[in-house]
């Protein structure tokens, strides 16, 4: 009586995998996949250099009492 049990468990994982492999290979790879990661880590970097760079460019606002 367990068998049928444990046969069902095992039966539904197959599925649940075979669902789950489907699912992956519809959507293809990765957009980023192609892109070696130093790549991607590089332009990152650059990113965020260049956000840090305008910020600092940016004038503040002096207040009226210090002008």
């Amino acid at each position: 009586m367990r068998w049928i049990g444990l046969l069902g468990l095992l039966l539904a994982l197959a599925i649940a995998m075979v669902s789950a492999r489907q699912s992956l290979s519809a959507r293809g790879p990765a957009a980023g996949a192609s892109t070696p990661v130093t790549e991607q880590s590089r332009q990152i970097q650059q990113q965020y250099k260049q956000a840090l760079d305008a910020a600092l460019q940016a004038p503040r606002d002096v207040p009226d009492d210090a002008r």
